[in-house]
């Protein structure tokens, strides 16, 4: 089985490209790379509790995955990713074989509020278009509307 789950904030924002389809149509096409925090080892919990290590991870998201990625991820985004590990080989100007590993991205979703990034010091990602019956983009829930406590699935 070949499935990673990463968590970790974009580097700088999405480069996004589109690509002619066999049918047709475009596909987009985005690379970002998230910097994932290491856990330190029982060794480093001593004097060097303080420094904080990271791996820098590069990922590739296809079609709407990509479209998604284009249009509301941005640098400092915290996501949590799942994928696959790729790994491929070319060769470079210089004739040098260039080994590349990667991930690709089959599921991607936010790992916190806008609330949470603003208090972090991240600029939140654009906010999505607004259905009619969501609630305001700064609003952390939905009203209630009056009278329906005894429909409430729940208490």
């Amino acid at each position: 089985m070949n499935k990673a789950i990463l968590m970790g904030r974009l580097t700088r924002d999405p480069e996004v490209r589109y690509s002619q389809g066999m049918s047709g149509d475009q596909m987009a096409i985005a690379r970002y790379t998230i910097a994932v925090d290491r856990r330190p080892s029982r060794r480093d919990m001593g004097a060097q509790q303080s420094q904080q290590t990271a791996d820098f991870i590069p990922c590739v998201a296809f079609g709407r995955s990509g479209e998604f990625a284009e249009k509301y991820l941005k640098q400092g985004t915290k996501v949590i990713v799942t994928g696959r590990i790729q790994t491929g080989s070319y060769t470079n100007k210089e004739g040098q074989k260039v080994y590349t590993t990667e991930v690709i991205v089959e599921e991607q979703e936010f790992a916190e509020s806008k609330k949470s990034q603003a208090e972090n010091g991240y600029t939140p990602a654009p906010a999505a278009p607004a259905a009619s019956n969501a609630p305001a983009p700064d609003a952390d829930f939905m009203t209630i509307p009056e009278g329906i406590e005894n429909d409430i699935p729940f208490k």
